[in-house]
């Protein structure tokens, strides 16, 4: 018996993880992915059209009668492509673009935030670099500069005086390195504690919480260097507690979702929220309207339901009343490192040979492919996050020793990846 049709949109290591919890539903659905990589062939056909191809995607859509979209980039959420997936009567997870305003304007979201009274940190906005340069003379360092719009994970920099925050706002707004998304900069005040992710799958009205994540945003060991997409994750995070989750969606999640409906823009998708765990409570730091990558790495190895008719649900407004602000079922614990090319996250190099990428691996890993290329028998380095090593084990411990035993075995020449993923803070000191 065939299967329902279902469209995963993107090509990171966070559509194979999601195509990796489709391909294990009772449904057996017939699974596509637009573009895709080279790594996601024996779970997917690949569909060569753009991610923000929005027409493009929708007429394919359309045509192969695809019951489900999943969107995975925020690009594509920015550009529309819920909406006319949507209009196209096509049931799809992903906020339209005005709903995921939430993550391409941080401007919105934390003007949102503060009228709602939800914790964030103090921010003013610069429209020009001059208007920059007053905020931050005479600011108590260190200082937090975010780009308003898109930028790849790489809109963030903690300045540690005002040379460096003089210097970053001439790179964004006089030379213009992150073009449109540094049009506006947030100058916000740096907060102290420990980061998290809380992430729910919502139809709009009602949610469901995965388990709290941690993501490991810089370069470098000890949360030094600069931003990154993200180097690893791990799921449930050492803090905050499952229970804790629970109580600080329930604060933050319902309002935005009310507040969202209200202005006639309801979410249907995945809701992130990053946080800061302060000796205050917690604080917002970022919402994303999106799986987070690599959260969704290590969150959905660890998804104890099948993923088809979750995404289904949401994706029609029609998740459980009766679940409504309960976690989705999960067992164990998972680690995932992300394995990085020479240059990341600067000016990565490409065209590397990879060598031990397929394994054979024991139970409990997966190896979700990002930046690859194949050519004849060939795995290559086609972009700067290469491969999230995911191991799911009874315990965060076991997962992370299993994903570093794995992930040494894999080889290519620059490879770069943290050793400190998934370790307990040696103190509260993390900072952004």
């Amino acid at each position: 018996m065939i299967g329902p049709g279902v469209l995963v949109v993107g090509q990171g290591g966070r559509e194979h993880a999601i195509l990796g919890a489709l391909h294990r539903s009772a449904a057996r659905p017939r699974l596509y992915v637009a573009p895709g990589n080279a790594g996601m062939e024996p779970l997917a056909e690949r569909v060569p059209i753009s991610a923000t191809d929005v027409a493009g995607l929708t007429a394919w859509a359309k045509a192969r009668k695809v019951e489900l979209v999943v969107i995975g980039p925020d690009a594509a959420l920015e550009a529309g492509l819920a909406d006319s997936m949507r209009a196209a009567g096509i049931a799809t997870l992903g906020p339209g673009r005005e709903a995921a305003r939430l993550e391409w304007s941080k401007r919105y979201a934390k003007e949102l935030l503060v009228r709602l009274h939800l914790p964030t940190a103090a921010f003013r906005v610069a429209g020009s670099a001059e208007e920059a340069e007053r905020l931050i003379e005479g600011a108590p360092y260190p200082l937090v500069l975010k780009a308003d719009g898109l930028a790849a994970g790489k809109g963030v920099v903690i300045a540690r005086d005002p040379s460096e925050a003089r210097s970053t706002v001439d790179a964004w707004m006089r030379r213009g390195e992150l073009g449109q998304a540094a049009k506006n900069v947030i100058v916000e005040e740096c907060l102290e504690g420990e980061e998290a992710s809380v992430l729910v799958l919502t139809d709009g009205e009602r949610w469901l919480l995965f388990p709290p994540a941690r993501d490991h945003k810089r370069i470098g060991d000890g949360d030094v260097g600069p931003n990154t997409g993200g180097m690893g994750a791990c799921a449930p995070a050492r803090a905050p507690s499952a229970a804790e989750a629970e109580r600080i969606a329930r604060r933050i999640v319902d309002p935005l979702l009310r507040a969202l409906r209200e202005a006639g823009t309801p979410f249907q998708g995945v809701l992130y929220l990053g946080l800061m765990l302060t000796s205050s409570g917690p604080m917002v730091l970022e919402i994303n309207a999106r799986f987070g990558d690599p959260e969704a790495q290590a969150v959905l190895t660890l998804l104890g339901e099948d993923a088809y008719p979750l995404f289904l649900a949401a994706a029609r407004g029609a998740l459980p009343a009766e679940r409504h602000g309960s976690s989705v079922a999960y067992e164990g614990a998972a680690v995932c490192v992300v394995l990085a090319a020479a240059g990341y996250p600067g000016r990565p190099e490409t065209g590397a040979p990879i060598e031990g990428l397929e394994g054979p691996w024991p139970d409990g890993i997966r190896v979700y492919c990002a930046g690859v290329e194949r050519r004849g028998p060939q795995w290559i380095v086609g972009g700067g996050r290469v491969v999230g090593v995911t191991a799911r084990a009874e315990t965060l411990d076991l997962a992370r020793a299993a994903a570093y035993d794995a992930a040494g075995r894999i080889r290519f020449p620059g490879m770069q990846y943290r050793k400190d993923i998934a370790l307990a803070p040696l103190s509260s000191g993390a900072r952004r």
